[in-house]
């Protein structure tokens, strides 16, 4: 019997150690996961911005730095912010009427039966549903607590990639076992992807969001502006898009009574939301590598129960970074070993 050679059971064990390490970390570091992604996003969408500062605008590092962190603070994180507030009091109301909204959805059912034939609302458990509502829709905005953690760990990261860029390149080729080509193409690739997840999607599903809002003020709709949230959120998630905020719009003025409004909306949904959306994302995806649907929807369903609301963003920048990492493997060891004609046959 052959005796395992000394080298290969001490890389074995470094191996090991080095997997039990770094599970270990990742564990402790899975709530603030959020303010990694974070600040790669960031860098990645403003590192020309750092660029041309230094060295054609001839800015201080430092100084650039701060600019650039003010200027996502702004323009990402406070409207962000407002947004999650906005959501977390809007769900706590929705929570505690769960069970008349669900009644009222029911009296319509009820209507329909009449039509249909069928007894569908001995079926609906009001209680059950209103449970589940309570359990679940408060993971949208998250803990407070971890927020604070993962956005100062956020900043403090994009501070040094952005005033260290030259140390962090190095750094990667260094400790990343790859070839500098294979490092650099699929470099690329995530720079692309991104872009896409970080700007593409948002762009859209704010467009969109804007689009059902100039219907919401024309139907004279209450609370225009949370159901322009809630449309632009759902934007963002395949197969669902802004029936999220079509359809309760619909279905709440439908059972106050409102038939006009409430036909006119579902209408405009369908036709005028609905057709632009193509159009929409044509203009802007044409700019910008397009995410297949079926990686937003399940980075959507990773994305939401890790990182709470902004899990919508975060989930599919997971899944193609994932994607990101096969390809490196597929590009390092995938390669097909060249066959003789014996093993053709």
């Amino acid at each position: 019997m052959e005796q395992i050679p000394p080298k290969i059971i001490r890389q074995i064990f470094v191996l090991l150690l080095i997997l039990l390490m770094g599970s270990l970390i990742f564990r402790e570091m899975l709530p603030y996961l959020t303010g990694v992604l974070g600040a790669v996003t960031i860098y990645i969408l403003f590192r020309k911005w750092m660029a041309t500062l230094v060295k054609k605008r001839k800015w201080n590092p430092t100084l650039a730095a701060l600019t650039i962190i003010l200027i996502s603070f702004v323009v990402v994180l406070l409207p962000i912010t407002g947004v999650v507030m906005m959501l977390g009091n809007k769900i706590g109301q929705a929570v505690q009427n769960s069970e008349e909204v669900i009644k009222a959805v029911k009296d319509q059912i009820g209507k329909a039966e009449q039509y249909v034939g069928f007894d569908l609302n001995s079926s609906i458990d009001t209680s059950a549903i209103t449970s589940w509502l309570s359990e679940n829709l408060q993971n949208l905005v998250g803990g407070t607590f971890n927020a604070f953690i993962a956005i100062g760990l956020m900043y403090f990261m994009l501070f040094y990639m952005l005033t260290n860029r030259r140390t962090l390149r190095e750094s990667l080729k260094e400790y990343i076992p790859m070839s500098k080509e294979n490092l650099s193409e699929v470099g690329d690739e995530v720079q692309a992807m991104v872009r896409s997840n970080a700007l593409g999607i948002p762009l859209v599903a704010l467009a969109q969001g804007v689009i059902a809002l100039i219907g919401f003020w024309i139907f004279g709709v209450e609370n225009p502006f949370f159901w322009f949230v809630i449309t632009t959120i759902g934007s963002m998630i395949p197969f669902i898009g802004t029936l999220l905020g079509i359809l309760p719009v619909f279905i709440i003025a439908l059972s106050s009574g409102d038939n006009f409004q409430a036909w006119g909306i579902l209408l405009y949904g369908f036709i005028v939301v609905g057709s632009t959306d193509n159009i929409i994302r044509l203009y802007v995806l044409k700019k910008l590598d397009d995410v297949h649907p079926l990686v937003t929807l399940i980075g959507v369903i990773v994305g939401v129960p890790i990182f709470g609301f902004i899990g919508l963003i975060f989930g599919p920048l997971l899944i193609s970074l994932f994607m990101a990492m096969v390809r490196i493997y597929r590009i390092e060891y995938g390669k097909e070993v060249s066959k003789t004609d014996e093993e053709r046959l």
